[in-house]
């Protein structure tokens, strides 16, 4: 009964991020995103992508730009699928093909989930979020980071003093994908001698954050003290 009260919970914050997230959509907009924090994430609707998902079933029709999310693929792999599933209209691209979507015109605004966010707003979040969040400050394009308020941690005064998890060289090293006979296999990508950094999240300063999307509202980071979000 406990757990089931627990999932009901993260289910019902999700749906409210998708609820105040979707005002911020308009009829056609095209979304990019980062990683996967959709509902495959969470109980249910997830961070990122339930304001997307609400406004799709708002008759928006919105488009998302995936990232692939190098290394480990999770966009292309998970949030592509969740996508396909649920009818959202999305291409997959290459990480590093945010920028020029941005520049051209192409992209209305960016949401990104978060793992931890710092007192200040900065944001922890998959590898590769800070390059787009500058990118989008560079090109004037709204820069969203959704999650349920649970990811604030009132204890962390800024982004500095979140710790950086360094991952398996492997990750960078191999890639994981299916073979023309349909087999999930690892093949090596890099000569046998290179070796690799791989961090696998970055802190993007809350000077880059238009908004933070929370179940309780919309807050620029500078305000998540004073309206006591936690």
């Amino acid at each position: 009964i406990a757990a089931q009260a627990v999932a009901d919970e993260d289910a019902q914050r999700c749906r409210r991020i998708g609820a105040h997230g979707s005002r911020l959509i308009t009829p056609g907009a095209r979304v990019v995103t980062h990683c996967n924090a959709g509902w495959l994430a969470f109980v249910d609707w997830g961070s990122a992508l339930s304001p997307v998902y609400a406004a799709y079933e708002e008759g928006k029709d919105p488009f998302v730009w995936v990232d692939e999310t190098r290394p480990r693929g999770q966009a292309s792999r998970l949030t592509a699928w969740e996508l396909g599933q649920h009818g959202v209209e999305h291409q997959i691209i290459a990480d590093n093909a945010t920028a020029t979507l941005m520049k051209e015109g192409k992209v209305d605004l960016g949401i990104v989930g978060a793992d931890r966010i710092a007192a200040n707003g900065d944001v922890a979040n998959k590898i590769g979020t800070l390059p787009t969040a500058i990118a989008a400050r560079e090109y004037n394009i709204p820069f969203y980071v959704a999650a349920p308020t649970a990811t604030i941690d009132l204890q962390c005064p800024h982004g500095d003093q979140i710790p950086i998890e360094e991952r398996s060289q492997d990750e960078v090293l191999f890639t994981w994908g299916w073979s023309d006979s349909g087999e999930f296999i690892r093949v090596r990508t890099a000569p046998p001698a290179s070796t690799a950094h791989n961090p696998a999240f970055d802190v993007t300063p809350a000077e880059l954050i238009t908004g933070i999307i929370t179940e309780l509202g919309i807050y620029v980071p500078a305000e998540l003290k004073t309206h006591n979000a936690k």
